[in-house]
């Protein structure tokens, strides 16, 4: 009997819908895993079809696709190289399933559908997936694999139906989108299936950007004994080689060393800058561009374009209206140079003064308020925009979840673009990214080393710059309160009477909560923008824009 076991492990960042791409990817890792003596290599989650595919999967043609792409990898493995794990939908008796075929020899050697489907947060796979039923091992050279897909090992049910049928290790494929916070709750669900199955674990990962998530990848192995012995970097694209040894309890990997955990910073910073790259590059976008205020989110908005794209495809612009600071120049002026990015100035005084003097005839009589807060706003929206128009860049939008949270926003203005790398930032991590990023420089960023947000533009209150002396505080609680009230309604669904319990004032919680429940409409307008938190707006988050529930506290 076979004694030993080679599974590489492909850690990819693969792109919805574009089948030969990712086929293409798959080959040029087996390539490598066969260079390296594998046995088998391991793809992620839907790796033909890219994840998550959302309707694509409803279209006749692209499941035909799909299948072609598996069947032509699946005659490669006749030249005794590796086999391989790869998933895609399955059409099976006119059920469509998340499926995982298993190739060797030349042919498909088995097919395993998914049995646990999420529906929740981002995930809707009832959708448009039938669940398979429990799955059973895969015979695979001498060795017998358990092949739970990504939710299957999330709960006991299916690796301890692989175990009680005789599954040696269990492999699964996965698309596991980054949360912050999420890879300690990741890593002990695995270490729960191995102590319910006593069996060895490959988590194989997905990396890489899909218009809102984001995959950290960070695939690893357990032995049966709970030991670590392999954990991939996160962000990043690569191939692992694990070796199994058949011992009299079972197979056991040769470790590796491992790297220590990253900052939750570090890991909330990388997950914007990939989410951005991505997006923009298999969009095809030449670059971005965006308002450079001197305040700090165009400014870390800028650090994560620079870092994700490079100087050269980032362009900023500053729109000075008269009620900006010379300081505010001094900082977006002083930003763009440490980031080393081309900054234009268009100031929009004329053209606030233009929309005012046509507006005249119908506001007389009217003092004014935010309708011309709103207009200079939206004359840097149009400003951007042409800009975008002209040349091709995608406008990249730098509000953030706090903001967004409470409707602190204009429609048409600051909220034109095509993504958001704050959309599901609150502002207070804004603060401490801003800190973080000025003594670090992540691995593989494009930008500079060193600090690249002017030390003031991170001390002066924040401000909107829209009238006279104006600061956010002006109408908003400290972001410290209103972040943490903000959490306790999105992320924890807490109630009113709860946060109140908890502490915060009740004339503000009120407040808030209103504010929240009144901006969804404009929410529902936003460009698409990073997933963070647990619970980010968009398709973590679906609440009716009009809505008559409340839970006001008489």
């Amino acid at each position: 009997m076979t004694e030993k076991l080679t599974i590489a492990i492909a850690q990819l960042d693969l792109h919805v819908g574009a089948i030969d791409k990712n086929l293409a990817a798959i080959r040029t890792a087996r390539n490598e895993a066969s260079r390296q003596g594998a046995d088998l290599l391991v793809t992620p989650e839907l790796s033909i079809a890219g994840y998550p595919p959302e309707d694509l999967v409803l279209k006749p043609a692209f499941i035909a696709a799909c299948e072609t792409a598996a069947a032509s990898l699946a005659a490669d493995t006749a030249d005794g190289g590796p086999g391989v794990i790869v998933g895609l939908p399955w059409l099976s008796n006119g059920n469509l399933h998340n499926a995982a075929f298993i190739l060797d020899g030349g042919a498909i050697i088995a097919r395993r559908a998914k049995h646990e489907l999420p529906n929740y947060g981002v995930f809707d796979e009832k959708r448009v997936f039938v669940a398979g039923p429990a799955p059973g091992p895969v015979p695979f050279r001498g060795f017998r694999l358990g092949v739970p897909i990504c939710e299957d090992w999330w709960f006991p049910a299916v690796p301890e139906t692989l175990a009680e049928t005789g599954a040696e290790i269990l492999i699964s494929t996965n698309a596991s989108p980054f949360e912050d916070g999420k890879q300690g709750r990741r890593l002990q669900l695995a270490l729960n299936r191995v102590v319910e199955t006593g069996l060895p674990f490959i988590f194989a990962a997905l990396t890489g950007g899909q218009d809102e998530i984001v995959f950290d990848g960070a695939s690893f192995a357990l032995n049966a004994d709970r030991s670590i012995a392999l954990r991939m970097a996160h962000f990043e694209p690569g191939l692992a080689i694990t070796t199994w040894q058949r011992t009299a309890t079972g197979l056991v990997c040769t470790p590796h060393p491992i790297p220590p955990d990253p900052e939750r910073l570090d890991l909330v910073y990388r997950a914007m800058v990939m989410g951005l790259a991505d997006y923009v590059n298999k969009n095809n976008f030449p670059g971005v561009i965006l308002g450079l205020s001197g305040g700090i989110d165009s400014a870390i908005s800028a650090a994560v374009a620079v870092d994700a794209l490079g100087p050269a495809r980032v362009r900023a612009v500053m729109m000075p209206s008269r009620y900006t600071s010379a300081h505010s120049l001094e900082d977006a002026a002083a930003c763009a140079s440490l980031l080393g990015i081309r900054c234009d100035t268009i100031p929009i005084t004329d053209a606030t003064a233009a929309f005012e003097t046509v507006l005249t005839p119908l506001f007389e009589g009217r003092a004014p308020d935010i309708t011309e807060e709103n207009i200079q706003s939206r004359a840097r929206g149009l400003i951007l925009m042409a800009l975008s128009n002209k040349l091709g860049a995608m406008v990249l939008t730098t509000g953030n979840k706090s903001e967004m949270s409470v409707g602190y926003a204009t429609l048409y203005g600051d909220m034109c673009g095509g993504y958001s790398v704050l959309k599901d930032v609150y502002k207070t991590t804004v603060f401490e990214l801003c800190r973080w990023r000025n003594t670090h420089r992540p691995d593989n960023a494009m930008g500079p080393a060193g600090p690249v947000i002017p030390a003031r533009v991170i001390t002066k209150p924040p401000s909107a710059e829209l009238r006279d002396n104006q600061t956010d505080q002006d109408s908003l609680p400290p972001y410290e309160s209103l972040d943490a009230i903000l959490a306790g309604l999105i992320e924890g669904e807490a109630s009113l009477a709860d946060l109140i319990d908890a502490g915060h004032d009740r004339a503000t919680v009120t407040r808030i909560w209103r504010l929240l429940d009144r901006a969804e409409y404009k929410r529902r307008q936003a460009p698409p923008g990073v997933k963070i938190t647990q619970r980010a707006f968009g398709r973590d988050r679906r609440y009716p824009i009009t809505n008559g529930f409340t839970d006001l506290i008489s």
